[in-house]
């Protein structure tokens, strides 16, 4: 490669690293005087390449935007962590596929042939976990939008469908005029689970809210700026798993228990948001999974209708016992309350 290109193509690495570079500071980096650092940005703008300058004594060059993409340069371990990015993306549930398939062969073919081999070798399937639940995919739009309000913090205003139950209408279906907007601070965007997620402050219930953003119709425009909370604990990301595991923050459920189902793991991997799931035959599975109390966990583990072993702790199998004498109670017409023998927590 004549020396030149080569030149070319460290500064272009150069600034991709960081903002600003002084002239002089690039010159040193390249062994080169001033003058030709000069030279060579006037070339790499003629190739496409929006390059700022700023003048005076402490000027220097920055890597703008422009109006279209130019010729990007990665070093190797960059093209492996676009190459996983985009493999991977199937699992995010934006309704990217199509798109990241056809960037990862896009970038695949400018890569050296040394570089083509090591990312070809590198094959990732991206599988939701198991207690993931497949829904409705999210538009590039809606997360553009959400994200731009995030960054800016400002107020944003949506309707929100409410949840479908398994062989209700499409949520399409609802009224949106039938209830007001939600009006919330937004705080971050999360993925989990092959669903996304938006963390706010919702300003009408004074409290954060974890809302799906596939149930996110944003209306326009957003409202006022505003100064940023601090989530609880300071994590994002262990403030959605608290969420979702229903804790306190303390790291999970206060009961969790172990059944086997007489169900295909793909049914009941569909209705468990946050459980694990082991497939043992084509119609036998286990379940592993926590709630708030022993009665609440057994009454979860009974709502899919079908043969349960109970594999422990004993406490599980006892809160099952509380609840059969309980329903046989309700069946038979006793009031409630005539049953007085309650499972420990």
């Amino acid at each position: 490669m004549p020396k030149t290109s080569a030149r070319l193509l460290s500064l272009l690495s150069l600034l991709q690293t960081r903002r600003d570079w002084p002239g002089q500071l690039l010159a040193e980096r390249l062994d080169v005087s001033p003058r030709t650092v000069r030279r060579d940005v006037d070339r790499l703008r003629e190739l496409g390449y929006p390059i700022v300058a700023a003048k005076g004594p402490d000027g220097g060059y920055r890597l703008g935007a422009g109006t279209e993409l130019p010729p990007l340069l990665f070093d190797d371990d960059q093209a492996v962590a676009l190459t996983v990015a985009l493999q991977t993306a199937t699992a995010t549930g934006a309704g990217i596929e199509e798109a990241a398939a056809r960037a990862l062969s896009t970038v695949r073919q400018v890569m050296p042939a040394r570089l083509r081999h090591r990312v070809d070798a590198l094959q990732v399937t991206a599988v939701d976990g198991a207690g993931s639940r497949p829904g409705p995919r999210v538009g590039p739009r809606v997360l553009m939008t959400l994200g731009a309000a995030v960054r800016a913090r400002e107020t944003l205003r949506f309707d929100y469908a409410p949840v479908s139950a398994p062989g209700a209408s499409d949520v399409s279906d609802a009224d949106p005029a039938a209830t007001p907007p939600r009006r919330v601070e937004p705080h971050h965007l999360v993925t989990r689970g092959g669903r996304w997620y938006l963390v706010a402050w919702d300003l009408d219930r004074d409290d954060w809210r974890t809302f799906r953003v596939d149930r996110i119709t944003p209306r326009t425009p957003t409202g006022p700026r505003f100064t940023p909370r601090e989530v609880p604990g300071g994590d994002v990301a262990a403030f959605v798993a608290s969420r979702f595991q229903g804790s306190d923050g303390s790291g999970g459920w206060p009961c969790r228990g172990e059944v086997i189902l007489a169900l295909p793991a793909s049914v009941v991997s569909t209705y468990t948001r946050d459980g694990v799931v082991e497939e043992l035959g084509p119609d036998r599975c286990r379940l592993v999974l926590g709630a708030w109390s022993w009665p609440g966990l057994a009454a979860a583990i009974g709502r899919f209708d079908a043969g349960i072993e109970v594999i422990g702790p004993p406490e599980l199998r006892e809160a099952f016992a509380h609840l059969a004498r309980r329903f046989a109670d309700a069946a038979a017409g006793v009031p409630t309350g005539s049953t007085t023998s309650r499972p420990s927590r």
